[in-house]
């Protein structure tokens, strides 16, 4: 024997009878929903400036990884080939394409990098060779957040 409709859904029975009195089915109230808004608001933000200060930490980080790490590496390996590293003027593009600025590397075997590097702001990373504050070989450095010379945020290759 099938069912009655009764058995079938008592939810639709009591959204038709509650029509004629209140049912425990009715929506939110303003109330309830202006609360949960509340909440929600209170808890972004606690979570959202934390949240921030750890996206530019971990630019810095990346930054410093860039320039005591990895540049340092293709700039090693450059000087291997060619016996010097790459002038002031070919700058770190020689670690991507093979210098033509003088005095040409006779042994360029690269390319070191697979794209010339840029720090997590989107600025060219800085190179001076040889360098002011590492007179036997190179200065490596990043403008940091603010992309201007000078300042807390300035990453380098040397102690200041």
């Amino acid at each position: 024997m099938p069912p009655s409709a009764e058995t079938v859904s008592p939810i639709k029975n009591n959204i038709s009878n509650g029509i004629k009195g209140r049912s425990s089915l009715t929506g939110f109230t303003l109330i309830e929903l202006m609360l949960v808004v509340i909440i929600i608001g209170t808890l972004a933000a606690l979570v959202v400036p934390r949240l921030a200060g750890r996206a530019e930490k971990a630019r810095v980080t990346a930054a410093k990884a860039d320039i005591l790490s990895n540049m340092p590496l293709a700039l090693d390996l450059f000087e291997m080939d060619n016996g010097s590293f790459p002038t002031t003027q070919q700058g770190l593009s020689a670690l991507v394409e093979k210098p033509t600025t003088p005095p040409l590397p006779a042994n360029w075997n690269g390319p070191y990098l697979k794209r010339k590097p840029v720090d997590p702001w989107g600025n060219a990373y800085q190179y001076v060779s040889p360098g002011i504050h590492n007179r036997d070989d190179y200065d490596l450095y990043s403008y940091g957040k603010d992309g201007t010379e000078g300042g807390d945020d300035d990453i380098t290759n040397w102690e200041e």
